[in-house]
Parts: C-alpha cells; structure tokens; sequence
C-alpha cells in the first residue's frame, strides 16, 4: 500500500524520499522538469548541480543514455543493482534539470529491496539526490529526513537503516579510460578487476557530479580533523572552562573529561562508514562548539570515509607526522 501511495505521488509531481542502500534519496519523476525543480526547491541545492537518475534495471538505459560504453557494460554486470553510479552521454530527451545542463546524465540501479520495488511499481527513471539540505549531513534513516525536509516530502517510506551509510561511487568514461570521480561502497580495486586501468580523480574535462564541491556533507557546529594519537589533547585543551566539544574517535578516551561528548566508533571501515552520519548528526545536536574527528588510516577501505570527511571539516589539523589524511589524488 506505501509503495502505491508514493508512485501515485511520483505520477502527480510529488516528491518521495526512499531509502537505498547507501543513503535516502529524495526522489521525483525524472521525465517531469517541474517536479525535478521541487528537488532543488526542498534541498536548497544549485541548479548547475545535476541529479542521479535511478532504475530498477539496465533494461531502461537506452531512454537515458545515448551510447552506452563498453567499460560501462561490464561494470554494470559486475556491480548494479549496487552502490555504483555512472556518468554517461545523455539521451536527447534527458531534460537540463536533470543534468545539470551538461550533456551527460548520472545512472544508478540500487540494490534496496524498496527502492527496486518502487522503481519497478513506477516503471520509470527517478531523479533523486540525497533527502537532506544541500551540503548538509546525508540521511540514513527515515527520521532524518522527516527533522530535515518534513512537509516538503509527499511520502517517505521507511525501509530502516542504510546498509552503507556513504554515498554511492561515481564512475565517468573518456573513450576506452574509466575515471573515478567520488569513491564510495565500490571500491577502486574491485573497479580495476573489471575495466584494468583507472583513472582517479576528476580534471578539467570531468563532468560536474553530486558531492564533487570541496565542502559537503558538513554538520552545522564546525568540525575538525585532529590526528589519531592528538584527539585527546585537543579535546581536553579545548574544553578548559567549560567548552563544550563533541569527539568521533576509533577508540574510548584515555580518560573521562567532563565537557566532551565523546562517540568511539571503533576500527572497522564498514561499521564505521554505516554509522558516520548518524553519529555526526548526534554530535551535532549534543550542543557543542566544536566537533573533533580523529584521523582515519590510510588504504582504500577508508578512502570513501576519508573523502566525506574532509569535505565535512572546516578545518583540518597539519600537525600528522603520518600525513594519514592526504587529500585524494
């Protein structure tokens, strides 16, 4: 019954938010311009900034996509339904809204029970960004997007928390060279078993993608990245006189101090990728000045994390001996 209210409200021009298995997406009829802009409209978001058309399959790319690489044929068959979104030549009818207004168009095919039982009831392409304010923390369970967009949302189905947590990966193609523009649950290496090389990182010539500006996916109180052996001294320094600050590390502090909330996330890449926007949406509303983030490890588990995290960060500590939180390349 919930999924036939939210394609009634698609076919209407509506907006739905629904969950994937990376984050929610907050989802409109991507064939109907004017509901596309209700995105834009609830997000706050730039219009230059282009949405991520979602299907239930490949079987409706050729009403997406001009030409479809070969590259993007075998990934497809190796990682959709899955957390991987591809950037292709869009098809003449894809409208500006959608893309953008650049001649190419984001596809993704999630693997969420509920969103493949939506895109499947809808039979067609839904454009959907994340269903939270732009810039903001994305969502990873229903609530989040109900405190962030409430009225703006005709429906939003609650299909519990995301398996992931971060955002999908984004792939571009240039001839027969794949390009990795924004890691996530599809990682470099499992890209490379497929397709050989890959590039990484956008140029010049890189299509603009969701989550490419240099600050996004930021909690409103002002985040810093600190490093791994220092997050107890800053916290501490920080807090003299009653300052209250807010901590996301890997382990439990060496000792209690008593202004700073403290999250231990823990060690592992996965469980801590699924929980780092439900624990910077708690720190956030911890009534802090300040949240500090221990830095992650350096490898390819963490590079997904490790790049949300420094579009999130205000300000990032130079004092690593290890120099663990390298920009991407």
């Amino acid at each position: 019954m919930e999924i036939e209210t939210a394609v009634q409200a698609l076919r209407d021009g509506e907006l739905v938010a629904f969950p994937t298995e990376t984050v929610y997406g907050l989802g409109a009829n991507a064939q109907n311009p004017a509901a596309v802009r209700k995105i834009f409209e609830a997000k706050g978001r730039p219009t230059s900034h282009p949405v991520i058309v979602h299907l239930d399959s490949p079987r409706f790319l050729h009403r997406w996509v001009r030409e479809v690489p070969e590259t993007a044929t075998r990934l497809a068959e190796r990682f959709w339904p899955g957390p991987l979104t591809m950037v292709m030549p869009r098809a003449p009818n894809v409208h500006d809204v959608v893309t953008g207004g650049q001649d190419t168009v984001a596809i993704r095919v999630p693997s969420h029970p509920m969103a493949q039982q939506l895109l499947t009831a809808f039979g067609g392409g839904i454009a959907a960004p994340s269903a939270n304010r732009y810039g903001k923390l994305s969502p990873t369970r229903a609530e989040h997007v109900r405190e962030e967009l409430g009225d703006s949302v005709k429906v939003i189905l609650d299909g519990g928390e995301c398996q992931i947590g971060l955002e999908s990966t984004i792939v571009s193609f240039e001839g027969q060279n794949v390009r990795l523009l924004r890691p996530g649950g599809v990682t470099a290496a499992q890209i490379r078993q497929v397709v050989g090389e890959l590039l990484v990182g956008a140029n010049l010539e890189s299509p603009r993608v969701p989550g490419g500006t240099p600050s996004h996916y930021a909690p409103t109180t002002p985040m810093a990245i600190v490093p791994a052996g220092e997050i107890d001294a800053h916290a501490a320094a920080l807090s003299e006189g009653g300052r209250r600050v807010a901590a996301l590390a890997q382990r439990l502090p060496l000792k209690a101090h008593k202004y700073v909330t403290w999250i231990n996330a823990g060690r592992r890449p996965e469980q801590y990728g699924h929980d780092l926007y439900a624990n910077l949406r708690t720190l956030d509303k911890a009534g802090c000045q300040q949240i500090l983030v221990q830095d992650v490890p350096e490898g390819e588990p963490w590079d997904a994390i490790r790049d949300r995290l420094l579009r999130a960060a205000s300000s990032v500590s130079e004092s690593d001996d290890s120099g663990a939180m390298a920009v991407l390349p």
